[in-house]
């Protein structure tokens, strides 16, 4: 039986009237990326701040690794770290001062302080950057220094609450590959985005959270097999000949097909009822049925549903709207 690092059952916070989190049930096998997707205000902060003992839960229960959040707290805590939306470190330090002061409150001598921080800032690009105040870094360097911080200690368990934030798409390239590297060594990674791309390149599981509930979990693949076989992608020759082309696909294909914005581009969505084989047969003969018609085709593609569309069809609203707080 695979170990667990998180298990919650009905796990609930509330604010006042609000339920922020409300009746969350959770299985997160050990050793792998977790993602908890949603958007802003779904309760993604909230049920991490509870699982890293910051907030006793109002109802329900949660383990890390079989021990309890609120009656083993302490234990909990030696087994966890945490990197929030906004960096913690003291910007008016060095990227090494921080890195040997955060050591150093860990309980590291002072040598083997500043040896793990100078491994560290090496493995994650920041040697150069080591004597620069942290206040004159970029927001990937601020993210990257945050991280290490986090890992100082390698950790059982490591919250990183949507940490790529703000940055451009290098930093958070540069962050995935930092996530996958603490993941090969062992560590346990829960992941809190409300980037699709994010939790699709890098989670093994996924929990999407909407309104302080999960509404979908399992593999991106599951989830994305939930919502139907994909859609087929078409681009003609010619312009003229696209009306004719999206009577063959309707004809054919039994399903709506919609005109994009490029002159020669259709795009047709299955039914949620296709599996991939019934996908292919489609494309198929909606292929062979242009062909036969004249239309000429220049590039036709089966494409699998994206987490954003698994994410609109369980909420009716897209992973990046604000939600209330």
């Amino acid at each position: 039986m695979t170990e667990l690092a998180i298990e919650t059952s009905g796990l609930v916070k509330i604010f006042g009237k609000t339920r922020a989190v409300d009746g969350v049930d959770l299985a997160v096998p050990a050793g792998s990326v977790y993602g908890v997707l949603g958007p802003n205000g779904a309760g993604k902060t909230t049920a991490v701040k509870m699982l890293a003992t910051l907030l006793r839960p109002d109802g329900g229960q949660a383990t890390v690794f079989g021990h309890d959040v609120v009656r083993e707290a302490d234990t909990v805590r030696s087994l966890v770290s945490l990197t929030g939306q906004y960096a913690s470190v003291d910007e008016d330090l060095s990227g090494t001062e921080n890195l040997v002061l955060i050591a150093r409150l860990l309980g590291h001598r002072k040598p083997a302080a500043r040896d793990r921080s100078a491994a560290l800032l090496e493995a994650f690009g920041l040697t150069d950057a080591a004597d620069r105040q942290v206040k004159n870094y970029s927001g990937g360097m601020r993210r990257r220094i945050d991280i290490a911080a986090s890992i100082l200690r390698t950790p059982e368990l490591l919250f990183l609450d949507e940490p790529t934030t703000g940055l451009d798409p290098r930093s958070r390239n540069q962050v995935w590959d930092i996530v996958r590297i603490i993941v090969a060594q062992g560590t346990t990674v829960m992941l809190t985005t409300q980037y699709l791309d994010e939790a699709d390149h890098l989670a093994s599981r996924i929990a999407v959270i909407d309104h302080g509930r999960v509404i979908a979990e399992g593999t991106p693949g599951e989830l994305k097999a939930s919502v139907g076989a994909g859609s087929i992608q078409v681009r003609l020759r010619d312009a003229a000949q696209r009306e004719e082309a999206l009577r063959v696909l309707s004809s054919v294909l039994g399903e709506a097909v919609r005109p994009e914005a490029d002159p020669v581009a259709l795009t047709a969505q299955l039914s949620g009822e296709d599996s991939d084989r019934e996908a292919a047969e489609q494309a198929s003969r909606a292929l062979a049925a242009l062909a036969a018609a004249g239309v000429v085709v220049d590039n036709f593609a089966l494409g699998q549903p994206t987490l954003d569309e698994v994410f609109l069809a369980l909420t009716d609203h897209p992973a990046t709207e604000e939600a209330a707080a």
